[in-house]
């Protein structure tokens, strides 16, 4: 018997451990070195010098009419204020990834989470000192070139002093702050109060800051939404509920009472209101008519709130209403409201871990993930769940994305959607998230699913990524797919079934996004039938030759771009023999991502500086999974660790090049000692990657002289 469980422990301990070949590599963000890795050049500083960002022909543009993309990245809760000390250095970094805009998010919690003064029995007065490092980052942002994304409503809880009813239950209430009085017009006291403040290191207020881009209203948040997902049902009773909850009795009944007065304005006899479970069998007219009642109150809202924003405020910033962020369902119904708005908005994750709950506290227990690779569904992926929230004439941002830790492939997000994104056309896109605390508690560990402060791989990437999404260099779409809908329609898809998703369009090709571009032309015109290819066919190609997609029966899938200026192999490398015009590799690595960019803005084949980033798998130490791969025993300690990218990387067609010089990078971007070799072959210049560890390279072209 105890032979048997010293050979189980032993298992146990084979199949949990780290993962063989993985080397400590960790990023450093104080260290703002100029190298090639330093793309700040790509920033226009000071950020607004030249105006107001605006909107203009369905994109956002620069006073003078240029286009302007946003390259972005979220900033949440502590980390939105760090100390005086920190703040440049911040700013700094964040420059030298090529982010040129910060969405602040959570700003509405207490300190030292948020802005709101924690001494107080309420939530109406902000924290003096909070907003003083606010005030100073957002200044030291400024002067960088970055912009401002501020959001309102986003995680306020109440207290109560507020004055609102059952505050204990409502959590952040969702879809209560549509439709309550008190709510809303707590809602438009704190949007004035941090919106008309003077920011003393800039002279401006808010409202008249040509730094800040734009303005949310509120943050994943619909009650058309909460109509579907059952929690309008009155059920809650439990203090502290956390994000998405069931709403209390009360703020049923006044619904209800809201309800039977609008049918009644209609000369119509009042009804219950329909559940989720009764939906499929509820007459059209019946569940249409209820559905209009939640997408009046949701269309009243971003009209008034916007109103409030604009014409009281005079708040000259750009305003977006919410994400389209559930792509289980349809989210035209949210999206004919926010249209409204000067931005349209969606987020995404891939495999968004499933947090597990104390049903007592709230409090999370654990999460699971699906952990497989998006590169083999590619019909599945961030590009397509969110082309399909694309408004034509309206300026299009993902405000919230990422492959989130643990998963195994997220190597595979960040060149794939920043390559997409620019042939979609898209205005912007900001990563989730740098951090969520204070400067002082950062550690060289991965702290939680979100963080991209301390992941080299990701980091690297978005700077490859700053290249080629605020150059352009993948080409917009040569077709733009239009596709339009009657109000009957967009009612009646909050019914349809999940398989439809994420488009919720039958008939409509998901294949599409990845050809072409997408747009919605109407949200109140009968749908146009459209001679679009299927989706048959194991390779997907844009439409401009400079995107593939390879896939082959749900396995070894890899993404090529091939740009004069960008290129990358992002998925099963190793089982594909895939090259661009300039790169090839042949890998240990069963899944990775490689890009190679022209620093210098020559192309690739002309460029005498070049970015190569090699990104794998990235852990903790003494991190942990479960047998399946689909959770964490234990998150592990610091340092980061890498999986380098081993084997050969080899760049061809380099005009006239007489020799390359290859010198690895740290986690700051600074040179390391060891020079890489590179060998001339007849197929190009071959350059032996992963040993010692890095996730980049700077690469130097010399060429003789004429």
């Amino acid at each position: 018997m105890r032979h048997h469980i010293l050979l189980l422990a032993a298992v146990c301990a084979t199949l949990f451990a780290q993962r063989p070949g993985t080397q400590p590599f960790t990023t450093n963000w104080r260290q703002n070195p100029e190298s090639v890795a330093n793309v700040s050049f790509l920033l226009d500083a000071p950020a607004g010098k030249h105006g107001f960002v605006r909107a203009s022909g369905g994109h956002l543009v620069n006073p003078d009419g240029s286009r302007f993309r946003i390259w972005g990245m979220n900033i949440t809760a502590a980390a939105t204020m760090p100390s005086r000390e920190d703040a440049p250095i911040v700013a700094a970094h964040l420059a030298r990834l090529g982010i040129n805009c910060v969405r602040f998010h959570f700003l509405d919690r207490t300190a030292p989470n948020g802005l709101v003064d924690s001494t107080r029995n309420d939530t109406r007065v902000l924290d003096p000192k909070q907003l003083d490092r606010f005030d100073f980052f957002v200044s030291e942002l400024k002067q960088r070139g970055i912009y401002s994304d501020l959001n309102l409503n986003v995680g306020r809880t109440y207290k109560p002093g507020d004055g609102v009813r059952d505050h204990e239950l409502i959590g952040f209430a969702k879809a209560l702050t549509y439709f309550d009085e008190r709510l809303l017009e707590l809602q438009r006291e704190y949007a004035r109060q941090l919106l008309t403040h003077r920011n003393p290191y800039t002279g401006a207020e808010y409202r008249n800051e040509p730094a800040v881009a734009l303005v949310e209203l509120v943050n994943e948040n619909s009650l058309v939404e909460s109509w579907f997902s059952n929690h309008l049902l009155g059920r809650a009773a439990q203090k502290n509920p956390g994000t998405w909850t069931d709403i209390p009795p009360s703020y049923e009944a006044a619904l209800t009472d809201k309800y039977h007065a609008w049918l009644k304005a209609k000369d119509l006899p009042p009804v219950p209101r329909l559940r989720p479970a009764e939906f499929a069998a509820a007459a059209p007219e019946r569940f249409q008519r209820e559905a209009e009642f939640y997408m009046e109150l949701e269309r009243n809202y971003f009209r008034d709130m916007g109103a409030f924003l604009k014409k009281e405020l005079g708040v000259k910033a750009l305003l977006a209403g919410t994400s389209d962020h559930n792509h289980g369902a349809s989210g035209y119904p949210l999206l004919s409201s926010t249209a409204q708005l000067d931005v349209v908005d969606g987020h995404v994750y891939w495999q968004h871990p499933n947090i597990k709950r104390d049903p007592a506290t709230g409090r999370s227990t654990g999460f699971d993930i699906t952990n497989t690779p998006m590169v083999n569904d590619p019909l599945h992926s961030t590009v397509v769940e969110l082309s399909r929230s694309a408004v034509a004439g309206k300026p299009y941002i993902v405000s919230e994305v990422n492959h989130p830790f643990p998963a195994e492939h997220a190597a595979e997000g960040i060149p794939i959607l920043a390559a997409y994104a620019a042939l979609q056309d898209w205005d912007g896109i900001f990563w989730y998230t740098f951090e969520h605390k204070d400067t002082a508690q950062w550690k060289d560990v991965q702290p939680g699913h979100f963080e991209f402060r301390t992941d080299p791989v990701k980091l690297a990437q978005v700077t490859a990524g700053a290249l080629l999404f605020l150059r352009a260099d993948v080409k917009p779409a040569q077709k733009t797919v239009l596709r339009s809908y009657t109000p009957q329609q967009i009612r009646e898809s909050i019914r349809m079934q999940r398989p439809e998703r994420p488009y919720f369009t039958p008939g409509f090709p998901l294949a599409t996004p990845l050809r072409h571009a997408t747009r919605i032309e109407s949200f109140n015109a009968p749908g146009k039938p459209a001679a679009i290819e299927d989706s048959a066919g194991d390779l997907i190609a844009s439409d401009t030759g400079e995107l593939s997609w390879q896939r082959s029966a749900g396995k070894d899938g890899l993404v090529s771009v091939d740009t004069p200026r960008s290129q990358a192999l992002i998925g099963f490398v190793k089982a594909n023999a895939k090259s661009t015009a300039n790169l090839s590799a042949k890998t240990d690595s069963d899944h990775c991502a490689i890009t190679l960019s022209a620093v210098d803005g020559r192309t690739i084949a002309q460029s005498a500086r070049l970015l190569l980033t090699t990104g794998s798998r990235v852990e903790n130490t003494d991190m942990r999974w479960n047998e399946k791969h689909t959770s964490l025993l234990d998150w592990g300690k610091p340092p980061t660790r890498i999986e380098p990218v081993t084997g050969f990387v080899t760049l061809s067609n380099l005009d006239a090049a007489s020799a390359v010089k290859v010198t690895r990078l740290d986690g700051a971007g600074s040179p390391l000692a060891a020079a890489v070799p590179a060998t001339k072959t007849e197929q190009g210049w071959q350059i032996k990657v992963g040993q010692p560890a890095t996730v980049w390279y700077a690469i130097e072209v010399v060429r003789a002289q004429p």
